[in-house]
């Protein structure tokens, strides 16, 4: 998994200005392999589509991944013969390093990508850019799985769509709802910074990206589509989701080891409410509630059960004392990560260390509880126990609030002034290199 430092931290979105005539503010990209019978149809499509419709200058790219029949001479022919097509030629085949490839040497400043076989109806095009344009959102997808999409597809193809969307909802906690639609748009400040933290080369690059992007809170948009399923269509099924999976495994064991710098993918929102400065409560302090609530839930619920089973292999106070010290140490690691937002491994066996300390007065408080309670009832029920390890929990857990916010945890970042927004230059257009990107 990539680690490399992007530019930095964000400015935020604004309107798209005018731009000179001649300038593109929308690249369109088609990453195609031997396609030399859709080719020219498509292209020819989108130009006249975005000729008709498209109010900015746009460029279409065709992006040729090491085809090896007449596909790199049809796009020659259309880069010659059109001024707003552009032919770039890879001598390594993936969908994936074709886009980084290109986004990453384009000057538009919205950059977007399509398949060949135009299975997307064009009219969700202006829908998909729009928000970019208007500074609203970050990125932009397709989307064949909301409840307004209208999709002709074979069963077999809408199984595996829906089974894969389930997948990274329960493995990777994705909330958008289809990655690998053939039809998104990114911002390309967005772009610059995202790209470097995706590994991935192939079918893949889509959900690594959108995953990562979710995960640094920049803002998807979703378009509902018009699909119609290629049936001729060269993707090898069995392949692309086995090495779906694996992409799966490897985002994921990045995300839970926190070794992705997603806090450089930070964008200063302006006029979000959430960044106004509200008199006598902490910044955060919310957000961390719900988080820490939600955390500390589960906690019981694993300590409860936890002592239920250490209860019936020996006495009260050494179950109670294992029970919260597992419990303890899941607490303070979901804490650090969920409701603090530390990432990376620094300062984690210190946050654990000063966790224990925490866990000691909370077993100071249900240890102490439950001899008050064997004190005033001799052999207590197993309910009454439970119950009064409930009160003396909850009372635990504000207090644990209370010293990981103030002491654990603490806050000792200054605010950063936010430098005032400029207009974004346009660079000249640059030579894309066509060997392999990475």
């Amino acid at each position: 998994m990539r680690t490399d430092s992007s530019p930095g931290t964000l400015p935020a979105r604004e309107h798209l200005p005018a731009t000179a005539a001649g300038t593109p503010v929308l690249d369109v990209v088609i990453p195609v392999y031997n396609e030399e019978k859709d080719l020219r149809r498509c292209v020819l499509g989108l130009r006249e589509h975005l000729a008709r419709t498209f109010p900015y200058a746009f460029r279409v790219t065709i992006a040729d991944n090491a085809s090896t029949d007449g596909t790199p001479l049809i796009a020659a022919e259309l880069a010659a013969r059109h001024a707003d097509v552009t032919s770039v030629r890879l001598e390594h085949k993936g969908r994936g390093r074709a886009l980084r490839t290109v986004w990453s040497a384009s000057d538009a400043p919205v950059l977007a990508y399509m398949d060949v076989d135009l299975s997307t109806d064009l009219n969700a095009l202006l829908p998909l850019v729009a928000p970019l344009i208007s500074g609203h959102s970050d990125l932009a997808i397709g989307s064949r799985l909301s409840r307004t999409a209208r999709v002709v597809r074979g069963p077999k193809r809408e199984f595996i769509s829906r089974a894969y969307n389930l997948i990274l909802r329960g493995s990777l906690q994705a909330r958008f709802s289809d990655a690998q639609c053939g039809f998104k748009a990114i911002r390309r400040e967005v772009a610059q910074a995202l790209l470097p933290l995706v590994e991935d080369t192939g079918w893949f690059f889509d959900t690594e990206m959108l995953v990562l992007a979710e995960r640094a809170g920049l803002r998807i948009h979703e378009v509902p589509v018009d699909w119609v399923d290629d049936p001729d269509s060269t993707v090898r099924i069995v392949r692309t989701a086995t090495d779906d999976l694996k992409g799966v495994w490897r985002v994921g064991r990045a995300l839970t080891t926190g070794s992705l710098p997603l806090d450089r993918l930070a964008r200063p929102f302006g006029d979000d409410p959430r960044d106004r400065e509200i008199t006598d409560v902490p910044k955060g302090l919310a957000r961390q509630l719900v988080g820490f609530c939600v955390v500390g839930g589960l906690s019981t619920l694993f300590y409860l059960l936890l002592y239920s089973l250490f209860r019936q292999f020996g006495g009260s106070q050494a179950a109670n004392a294992l029970a919260l010290l597992l419990s303890a140490l899941a607490n303070t690691a979901a804490n650090r990560r969920l409701t603090f937002g530390v990432r990376g491994r620094g300062g984690a066996v210190r946050h654990q260390a000063q966790g224990l300390v925490v866990f000691a007065i909370g077993l100071a408080l249900t240890s102490g509880s439950l001899a008050a309670l064997n004190a005033a009832t001799a052999g207590p029920a197993h309910s009454t126990e439970i119950a009064v390890l409930v009160v003396a929990n909850l009372a635990a857990t504000v207090l644990r609030f209370l010293l990981f916010r103030a002491w654990v945890f603490p806050d000792r970042r200054d605010p950063a002034p936010v430098p005032a927004p400029t207009a974004p230059a346009y660079a000249e257009p640059t030579t894309i290199s066509t060997g392999d990107p990475r």
